[in-house]
């Protein structure tokens, strides 16, 4: 029933397109304290401008920089609320999950999930040699780093996850009328987005395969559980211990993480082992436990137009 909450006659496909331009404009605009940053630093301390990410990356104090990135989806998840809310007239639960209440429980056992087996992966790397890292712990940077990524991170991916997984997801569906279409676009858009990561300049286009993959993992979970709740907590702890447990100087941000990776960076059978293995291992896990079935019905099948009374209701419960 996720998808079809968002299914109603006046949910024409238009609608969503203005929708995603009321999100950037907004996230846009949530771009504007860093702007100012910019500008203070080019012309009061007389730095150059930042033509590319690594000189913004150097620009400020890294903390810093991370929150002022991160106000940019901050304003991007409030046009989300208020495109979902007063132009397609749902709540914003419709775009969360099919339940009565979004299911917390499912959030935080899909974050220790992820969270513990990211790091023991990092364990066994490091192991295997440790060398290749530097141990970088400095107690107050670390700390608020701490402080900014718990309460900045969340925001950021729970942002992505409302346009890709919630937002995007019921507007392919009232176009397409079909589960499957939905999740190939919002995955393949999802990883398109990821293009201009300096980590796709440094080890190639090869690694758009884990991106795009990940889209579509998140994208599997979601319409398996007729929610977003899993793909929520599995992308903030992504994202969060990355940030807390170990940078280099040549990935989206560089922060004050317990360790540096200073190994040359190589795509290999590393970048597509989580597709093929480690996703394929937490969709049984996650099946098992939430008792998923009839999955080629839920990944592919066609849907019908939910009753109006029916909409109604779910929109506003």
């Amino acid at each position: 029933m996720f998808l079809e909450q968002g299914i109603k006659p006046e949910n024409k496909f238009w609608k969503y397109l203005l929708g995603s331009v009321v999100i950037i404009s907004a996230s846009f605009f949530g771009n504007f304290p860093l702007w100012l940053a910019i500008k203070y630093e080019t012309l009061i301390n007389k730095k150059p401008y930042p033509e590319n990410d690594k000189m913004l990356m150097k620009m400020f104090d890294s903390n810093l920089t991370l929150f002022l990135v991160m106000i940019s989806f901050a304003f991007a998840l409030a046009g989300v609320y208020y495109v979902v809310k007063y132009m397609h007239h749902q709540s914003i639960l419709s775009v969360t999950t099919s339940r009565k209440k979004a299911d917390t429980k499912r959030i935080l056992f899909s974050f220790l999930l992820w969270a513990g087996f990211s790091l023991l992966s990092f364990v066994f790397i490091y192991l295997q040699s440790p060398e290749s890292f530097i141990f970088n712990f400095k107690p107050i940077p670390f700390l608020i780093l701490v402080v900014i990524g718990t309460l900045m991170i969340p925001i950021q991916t729970s942002t992505e996850e409302y346009v890709f997984r919630g937002y995007l997801m019921q507007g392919f569906a009232n176009l397409a009328k079909n589960r499957w279409f939905p999740l190939l676009m919002t995955s393949f858009i999802f990883g398109s987005m990821h293009w201009f990561n300096p980590e796709v300049t440094k080890m190639g286009n090869i690694i758009m395969i884990y991106y795009i993959g990940t889209g579509f993992f998140l994208g599997i979970i979601t319409l398996m559980d007729e929610g977003m709740e899993l793909a929520l907590g599995f992308h903030a702890a992504n994202n969060l211990i990355g940030a807390l447990l170990v940078t280099s100087d040549w990935t989206v941000f560089q922060t004050y993480s317990l360790f540096i990776d200073k190994s040359e960076p190589s795509a290999g059978f590393d970048v597509i082992l989580p597709v093929i293995i480690i996703y394929p291992i937490l969709l049984f896990i996650f099946s098992k436990k939430y008792n998923w079935t009839n999955w080629k019905e839920k990944l592919t099948g066609n849907i019908k137009e939910t009753d109006d009374e029916v909409t109604e209701f779910l929109n506003l419960n």
